[in-house]
């Protein structure tokens, strides 16, 4: 199990929705900026990935609350 002192786990609760922003950008908002067809695949991609790291950023935030 990953160890995280409470600076290391408040940076990594700041820094997720970031990443879950960048994430959602590449795959679904992307799309719109190529020639290639809209792919329904990577938009679901994109969405489903934005929700895991949300949900990550959410447990990693409260797992700091029990200790």
């Amino acid at each position: 199990m990953l160890r995280l002192n409470a600076e290391q786990r408040q940076m990594l609760i700041e820094k997720l929705p970031d990443a879950a922003n960048l994430v959602m950008g590449a795959l679904f908002l992307g799309q719109f900026l190529n020639e290639r067809p809209f792919s329904l695949t990577l938009a679901l991609s994109g969405i489903a990935a934005w929700i895991a790291f949300m949900i990550f950023a959410l447990v990693v935030a409260r797992g700091g609350e029990r200790s």
